[in-house]
This record gives C-alpha cells, sequence and structure tokens, in this order.
C-alpha cells in the first residue's frame, strides 16, 4: 500500500510541474507572440485570437469527446491519469495567464524557448504514463482503426494542418514558420528527456547466479538482459554471461543490483554510440 502511496505522489508531483511548465511555455511565450504550436493547444490559441475563448476551456472542450470516446479502448487507468493531467492543464493555463509575464520582444527567442518549455513538460507529463491529450490520444485511437499507420505520422500530419492554419489566421507566414522551430525543439527535448541522447553503456556480466541477476535488474530496473551459457577457456568452467543495456546514468545502479548476488563478479562495460529499442531511441515505421 505504502508503494502506491508513493507512486501516487510522485504522478502527482511530476505531472503538476510538467503542467506548471508547460503553461509557462504557452502562456509566456507562444500565445502572447501568436505562434500555435500544433496540436490541440495550436487550435486553442488560434479561437483565443479569432473569438477570444478561454485557451484552458477551450482544451476542455476539444479533449472531452475524445476522452468519451477512448474510455473503453485506451484502458480506465490510462484515460483517468488523462483527464487529471489535462484538466490541470487547462486550469494552470488559464490561471497563470492572468499573471504571468508575456515575452514579445524577439519571436525567435521565444519559439526556442517556448520550444524547451513545453517539451520538458510535456516529458516529465509522459514519465508518469499519461499524455496531456489532444493528438496523442487521437494518434492512439486512430491506430486501434488503421494499425498501419505510425503515431508520429498522424501526429507530424495533425500538427501540419494547425501550423498552416495559423499561417491564414495570423496572415503570417512567420507564425507558421516559428511554429515548425517550436514543434521541432519539443520534440527534440521530449526524446532528450525520456530516452537520453541514445549513447549509454553495454554490460557483459560473467557470473553463477545469472537467473537472480536479471531478475533483480528487470524488476527494479525494468531493463531486459540476455543470458547466455558459455566455458571458461582456462578452467573450463561452465557458467553464464549476461548482457545489459543501460542509460550511462543507470551503471551505478545495475553494478549495486550485480554485486548482491556476486561479490567478486568479472564485468565488462563498453561505451555504445546508440541504442535502438523500447526504453530507449524509438524509430517509428514509416
Amino acid at each position: 500500500m505504502s508503494k502506491k502511496i508513493t507512486t501516487f505522489c510522485l504522478d502527482v508531483l511530476i505531472c503538476g510541474l510538467g503542467a506548471c511548465i508547460y503553461a509557462v511555455a504557452l502562456n509566456t511565450f507562444t500565445i502572447p507572440n501568436q505562434i500555435a504550436p500544433g496540436g490541440f493547444s495550436g487550435i486553442a490559441t488560434i479561437l483565443n485570437f479569432i473569438w477570444d475563448f478561454p485557451v484552458g476551456v477551450t482544451l476542455i472542450v476539444l479533449n472531452a469527446p475524445l476522452m468519451v470516446i477512448s474510455w473503453r479502448r485506451l484502458g480506465m487507468r490510462f484515460i483517468v491519469k488523462t483527464i487529471a493531467v489535462t484538466v490541470a492543464v487547462s486550469v494552470l493555463i488559464d490561471i497563470s495567464s492572468t499573471f504571468l509575464p508575456a515575452y514579445n520582444d524577439d519571436r525567435l527567442l521565444a519559439s526556442l524557448f517556448g520550444g524547451v518549455l513545453s517539451g520538458a513538460g510535456l516529458a516529465m507529463i509522459f514519465l508518469r504514463g499519461a499524455t496531456s491529450g489532444g493528438t496523442d490520444i487521437l494518434a492512439k485511437l486512430m491506430r486501434i482503426r488503421w494499425p498501419h499507420m505510425s503515431m508520429g505520422r498522424i501526429i507530424m500530419l495533425s500538427d501540419l494542418f494547425v501550423v498552416s492554419a495559423s499561417g491564414i489566421v495570423f496572415k503570417s507566414l512567420e507564425s507558421a514558420l516559428y511554429a515548425i522551430i517550436i514543434i521541432f525543439v519539443s520534440s527534440r527535448v521530449i526524446d532528450y528527456v525520456l530516452y537520453g541522447t541514445g549513447r549509454g553503456k553495454m554490460l557483459m556480466v560473467f557470473t553463477d547466479n545469472a537467473q537472480e541477476i536479471a531478475n533483480a535488474i528487470t524488476k527494479d530496473l525494468t531493463r531486459g538482459v540476455s543470458i547466455v551459457d558459455i566455458k571458461g577457456g582456462y578452467t573450463g568452467k561452465h557458467k553464464y554471461m549476461l548482457i545489459c543495456a543501460v542509460r550511462n546514468n543507470e551503471v551505478s545502479s545495475l553494478s549495486k543490483i550485480i554485486k548482491q548476488f556476486d561479490e567478486q563478479p568479472f564485468m565488462i562495460v563498453s561505451e555504445v554510440g546508440e541504442i535502438w529499442g523500447q526504453g530507449f531511441l524509438q524509430e517509428e515505421s514509416i
């Protein structure tokens, strides 16, 4: 029970902080400079410009039908988290718009900082297994109907539509171009926070306690491990070799886990240029 409470508190804390950062990105940098950075937040920015609708309220209205449709299809746990985050983001956007300062000096700087902050805020939300709704939910629903389509392509097409519409509504090609900068920077920041730079370490561990170590790594680090049967060339003894790829900052934790089961392991740690796959860099199918 205590673990569930701790996890819940972390979810609330990190998602809340991510929502605050995202609200700053919109109210300080993107909305005052008439930049619609794709997705439902971009649509809400456009509607705010045309009819002065509150951005936060508009986000809730746009997301409501998707939440109803996806309630059974995407799982109750995921949707409950997403509803909570969406409402929190929307409320924070409208409340903070009354006191956050607007930056109007350099639109290039506004797009860069808006992209960094929005990417950081969304990444923190994604880390806790939720989303802020919008095109992420739409893409998941569309993949259920058309599984051959990649989420990246669906989100890219929706962002392209919003960016094109913003250029027309704002009557400014620059607004559309700055929006593209925000989308690019935000996506890079999200990838960096979620998956790192793609670089990491590969550990090869020679031990007699392979299964125990593999189980602990899988449980505590949520990393995959391969076990290979080997034979010592000098001693002729049968041993096991564990192969595991981790991020740079996980090497210390992995070493501690290994030494819990083998006080004198023989380990080889090598640098890896890029790691592709679940938990690292992801490559959307075309």
